[in-house]
């Protein structure tokens, strides 16, 4: 099975694409992940329908078609021979077992010189590894999936990995986590490019969330409690769930758990690689999250009703989590939940 594409031959060596049209390349090979491949070119070719004149091309190292993750065989227009000379963004997917990925002398080598051609690059999931191979997030922090940060950290030690993050942007290298995080990177890619307007208009179309922001975690607070093995630690949890906006502080917490202060950090930082402070305030920023999508609270609101006291913190702890405001966020969510779906 092919995906249909018409292969677009351009003259090898240009300066740019079709005129006005910035290039996006995707390199895709055996074993890649079909959405890391397919997520990202339906938002930014999506976005042409609303003004954004993106040329996605999707090319493989010989230019032959490639067997995707799922088992679905991509058509590829080509060779990278069939790129101009500078590219607006390349699109580094990736394969579960990237070790096999990495291993590919000709993908690395190609990744990097693709990259120096373009004035951004991008990952999703496991193509984290081969822009880590490549040399280009040395120095640099990076997020890839949450089950495959620690391995990225082995592995490629001089970079910062972001484990929680569902994208990471350092300078012009942008890195996404699992593969609907790359839906969310290309949603930013267009917000970047072309204003909340037009990556809303493409989020309406496909019924995906509005562009989450890049510093939201991969996976809820809550969930993090299935995580836990010790019962003290899944008890002070539901504790705090049940109530967020309740006094939360260290030593209430422990005596709800029957344990020092110290023991019961201890416990935290184990089971779930967070401080018991740390697990509060994730919770009321959750809390705060689904407040603000209501749409029915003003932000001083907000924050009471999700424990944080004042407007203020709840802005400071949005832009250190989130990296937005409050009111960015409600923004963000509210128009793209509230309006009906273009047909």
């Amino acid at each position: 099975m092919t995906s249909g594409r018409t292969p677009t031959r351009p003259a090898v060596g240009t300066a740019t694409g079709a005129p006005g049209r910035p290039v996006v390349a995707v390199l895709a090979f055996d074993d890649v992940q079909l959405l890391d491949v397919t997520g990202p070119a339906e938002v930014l070719t999506t976005a042409d329908s609303f003004g954004a004149h993106y040329d996605v091309r999707i090319v493989s190292a010989t230019g032959e078609d490639v067997r995707t993750s799922a088992g679905v065989r991509l058509g590829v227009d080509g060779t990278p021979s069939v790129l101009p000379r500078r590219l607006d963004t390349l699109i580094v997917p990736g394969r579960r077992d990237w070790r096999r990925a990495v291993a590919v002398p000709e993908l690395v080598g190609l990744t990097g010189e693709l990259a120096a051609r373009a004035r951004r690059t991008a990952s999703v999931c496991a193509g984290a590894f081969v822009l880590a191979a490549a040399g280009l997030l040395d120095g640099r922090r990076a997020a890839t999936h949450w089950e495959l940060a620690a391995d990225l950290a082995a592995a490629f030690p001089r970079v910062d990995v972001q484990a929680d993050p569902l994208f990471v942007r350092d300078g012009p290298v942008v890195t996404s986590a699992g593969v609907t995080a790359g839906i969310d990177l290309a949603l930013c890619l267009v917000e970047e490019d072309h204003g909340p307007g037009t990556a809303r208009d493409v989020a309406r179309r496909l019924v995906v969330f509005m562009a989450r922001p890049g510093g939201q975690s991969q996976f809820s607070a809550r969930l993090t409690a299935k995580r836990a093995d010790d019962a003290a630690v899944r008890r002070v949890m539901d504790v705090v769930t049940s109530d967020p906006a309740a006094d939360h502080d260290l030593d209430s917490l422990a005596r709800s758990a029957g344990l020092s202060a110290r023991h019961l950090g201890r416990l935290f930082r184990s089971q779930i690689g967070m401080t018991p402070g740390q697990y509060v305030e994730a919770v009321r920023t959750e809390a705060a999250q689904v407040l603000l999508e209501g749409g029915g609270h003003s932000v001083e609101e907000v924050a009471r009703l999700a424990g944080f006291g004042s407007s203020e913190t709840l802005r400071r702890v949005f832009q250190h989590r989130l990296g937005i405001a409050p009111t960015t966020y409600r923004a963000r969510f509210r128009s793209t939940l509230t309006t009906p779906t273009s047909t």
